[in-house]
């Protein structure tokens, strides 16, 4: 008789059992807002949690309107900034809606403070419905707080730190690749009490009019996501494996189930995807079924058993 592949996941927390998610595929941040999105599109059949648009201690209206997104030959480039309601909209006005998508929810929060990223984890915690918290510590699209914490291995430690100690959710820090040592960056969030590791956030990229010789973004730079980012991505999940011993969640220009399956192979434990839903919001079923198909191919009867096999040459 053969038996339907494990694909289940937990990363482990605190308290609670952790984050239990029935497959390896999550949507990253930023992406479906806060749920309203899902409305009209396909759902999230295949989705095991999904990551919530970051929230901020007061509303943040973000970058300039007019230019957020460049389309790039094999990805775009965001300058959002961050706009969000802030924590006191987000629990009245958003959440609410949110809890009805019948998937773990994920908790995406920055601050500008030790002292911000306690606040909200706090608050975080006491709402009804959050899952776990991911600490955003690698946006690059805002003058203070984001990528600067995420940078540096003290600020980051000093961040998961502050969160920590206000929450028992199961709490993962969100990494910038923009940094020389993004392992040590990693191994201080564990640290400091992180119970996962999430990477990458986008690469800071510019694009310009070679006509008014002004950068196409509002904000100027942005972050690049999409295809072009993911070999960049493995490598990066690959050295964070190497060097922290709690789960690490993989991202960047997953398009089909050999890129996720890519991920997982270099040490990621789960996956999450971004950009690939504007153009198909019902990829997580497809890449979910290829993951599966993999597995029963490779003969491996549980996903946790493929986390981190790869094989380097000699």
């Amino acid at each position: 008789m053969t038996h339907s592949p494990k694909i289940a996941v937990t990363i482990p927390g605190q308290a609670g059992g952790g984050l239990r998610m029935q497959t390896p595929v999550m949507i990253a941040s930023g992406i479906y807002g806060y749920g309203e999105e899902l409305a009209d599109l396909a759902g999230l059949e295949g989705v095991g949690a999904f990551v919530l648009k970051t929230i901020t201690p007061r509303a943040r209206i973000g970058n300039p309107p007019h230019a957020r997104i460049v389309e790039t030959p094999a990805g775009i480039i965001n300058s959002i900034g961050l706009e969000n309601p802030g924590i006191n909209a987000f629990i009245a006005e958003k959440l609410p809606g949110a809890r009805r998508l019948g998937v773990p929810l994920i908790a995406s929060i920055a601050g500008e403070t030790e002292t911000e990223f306690a606040d909200l984890a706090r608050r975080m915690d006491a709402a009804e419905g959050i899952s776990a918290l991911e600490l955003n510590i690698s946006c690059p699209n805002v003058e203070r707080g984001g990528m600067l914490f995420g940078c540096d291995p003290g600020l980051a430690a000093g961040a998961v730190a502050a969160a920590r100690a206000a929450t028992d959710l199961t709490l993962i820090a969100k990494l910038t690749p923009n940094v020389t040592e993004i392992a040590q960056v990693a191994r201080s969030c564990q640290e400091a009490g992180a119970d996962a590791v999430s990477l990458v956030n986008t690469f800071s990229a510019m694009a310009i009019d070679i006509q008014t010789r002004r950068p196409l973004l509002g904000g100027n730079s942005g972050g690049l996501s999409g295809p072009a980012i993911r070999p960049a991505a493995v490598l990066r999940v690959y050295q964070v494996a190497q060097a922290v011993e709690v789960p690490v969640i993989g991202m960047g220009g997953i398009w089909e189930a050999r890129d996720a399956i890519e991920f997982i192979i270099a040490g990621a434990a789960a996956v999450a995807m971004g950009t690939v839903l504007y153009s198909d919001p019902s990829r997580p079923k497809a890449i979910v079924a290829g993951i599966r198909e993999f597995l029963a191919r490779e003969g491996i009867a549980d996903i946790a058993d493929l986390v981190g096999t790869v094989r380097l040459n000699p």
